[in-house]
C-alpha cells in the first residue's frame, strides 16, 4: 500500500480511509501547534499532501470528501429542522 507523508514527516497510508487523513492533519497540524494554526497553515498541509497523490488517488479522495460533507450537510440540516420542531 502506498503512503504519503506529511510535512513534519508522518505516514498517511492511501487506503481510501479519509478519516485517517483528516485524524493525521488534526494531529500534525492542530495539537502539535497547541490550537495555534491558520487557515493556511491546513491548507498548506493539505496541498502537500494532494501534491503527493496521483490523478486516481485524488479523484477516490474527492468522492470520499463530498459524501462525508454531503451526510455532514444532511445531518446538520435535520439537526436544525428537530430543533424547530421541539420549540414547537
Amino acid at each position: 500500500m502506498r503512503k504519503i507523508k506529511t510535512s513534519t514527516g508522518a505516514a498517511i497510508a492511501l487506503d481510501g480511509d479519509l478519516l485517517a487523513i483528516l485524524e493525521t492533519l488534526y494531529q500534525e497540524v492542530t495539537v502539535r501547534r497547541a490550537l495555534d494554526r491558520s487557515f493556511e497553515d491546513m491548507a498548506k498541509e493539505i496541498r502537500h499532501l494532494i501534491d503527493q497523490m496521483d490523478e486516481k488517488e485524488r479523484f477516490e479522495y474527492l468522492a470520499e470528501s463530498l459524501f462525508l460533507n454531503t451526510v455532514t450537510y444532511e445531518n446538520d440540516k435535520l439537526e436544525a429542522y428537530l430543533k424547530r420542531l421541539s420549540k414547537k
